[in-house]
């Protein structure tokens, strides 16, 4: 049974609330972290990895959380983040994979149920997703070293400003939209392929028992073994070469799905003529459970950021919509008193990103 302080690490687990997480463990330092909560048995550290938040995923490990805790298919907390690295490329692997190696290095050939290791994961990786993406050519020639930090902190510092989205349920995970990811398509591929060794094996061995002795294999039935994994290796590199293009297709229709939403919302909640009362829910967000970062990324969907102009134009109409002193003009009298402040927070933060990115792109 989950406690009611163990509810709490898993919520701002899943809104990425780093500070806040942190402030709680400090406060509460006899919280148990290695627990399994939802419909798949994961504990918070699964849910950092499947998130891809590093930070907290780094805080967890800090504060005692077992890389090598088991969810329902036996996965441990590396396995999704081998997983995620497939998905994401190289920054993935470099935010969530290298921590958690360095802090258990058996973890990485600690195989699940399916007997499917992170290694084995692993090597489905694509040689161009471990390469740096290519700078922007309307960026600053000379790198920044303190950019990265600054970024981090500034993630870190927004709790400050705005509550984060959503309400926490046990079936938390919203990144297993696909009822098969690639990572449960290899292992139930393997599974097939293990079953047919075995069954090979149990006929050889009747064979043997029936002759008296035990049988040596043939060339043929080597032969045969080897064309078999070679048509394994080929079926899952053809299988994960689909599954990135739909992965990447699908992941293009959802953010326009959700930038044309946003946009309809923003039209009918912001209307002159409109009186209703607006409570938290009522606000057209771009990502109502998503952090402030990605309210931006849905705001900008489909925009050419090579094209400076219109990109700082399209960047100027969102601040001036979101500018917390002209939404209070617009909305103020209109919001439900009990959410205000909530929302006002949360206007906050998102301007403040908003404003962050325009200074930029200058």
């Amino acid at each position: 049974m989950v406690s009611r302080q163990q509810k709490r690490v898993l919520r701002y687990v899943e809104e990425g609330s780093l500070l806040k997480l942190k402030s709680y463990l400090r406060k509460h330092p006899d919280v148990e972290l290695n627990f399994s909560a939802g419909r798949k048995q994961r504990a918070p550290l699964h849910l950092s990895c499947s998130l891809g938040d590093d930070g907290v995923m780094r805080l967890l490990l800090k504060k005692g959380a077992d890389p090598l805790h088991r969810d329902r298919n036996g996965d441990t907390p590396l396995h999704l983040a081998a997983k995620r690295a497939l998905k994401r490329g190289k920054r993935a692997y470099d935010d969530l994979v290298v921590p958690l190696q360095k802090s258990c290095p058996v973890a990485m050939e600690t195989p699940n149920k399916a007997g499917v290791t992170p290694k084995d994961l692993l090597q489905w990786m694509r040689e161009d997703q471990f390469r740096e993406p290519a700078v922007n050519a309307g960026a600053s020639a000379a790198a920044d070293p303190d950019r990265a930090w600054r970024d981090k902190l500034f993630g870190e510092c927004q709790d400050e400003f705005h509550e984060t989205f959503g309400q926490y349920d046990e079936d938390f995970l919203q990144d297993d939209v696909d009822s098969e990811d690639f990572g449960d398509w290899a292992e139930r591929i393997r599974r097939e392929y293990v079953s047919q060794q075995h069954a090979r094996a149990q006929r050889q061995a009747s064979a043997a028992s029936k002759g008296g002795r035990k049988r040596r294999k043939t060339k043929e039935e080597a032969e045969e073994e080897e064309r078999g994994r070679r048509e394994l290796q080929a079926r899952l590199q053809r299988e994960h070469a689909e599954y990135l293009a739909r992965a990447e297709r699908k992941e293009a229709e959802t953010q326009l799905s959700r930038r044309r939403r946003y946009e309809e919302r923003c039209a009918a909640t912001f209307r002159a003529d409109s009186a209703a009362r607006l409570g938290y829910d009522d606000i057209p967000w771009p990502a109502p459970r998503g952090s402030v970062a990605q309210m931006v990324e849905v705001m900008l969907h489909g925009s050419d950021r090579a094209d400076l102009p219109a990109f700082r134009k399209l960047l100027k109409r969102q601040q001036a919509l979101w500018h917390p002193d002209k939404f209070a003009q617009r909305c103020g009298d209109r919001l439900e008193e009990g959410e205000r402040k909530r929302i006002l927070d949360t206007v906050t933060g998102l301007s403040q990103e908003l404003n962050r990115l325009a200074q930029s792109v200058r």
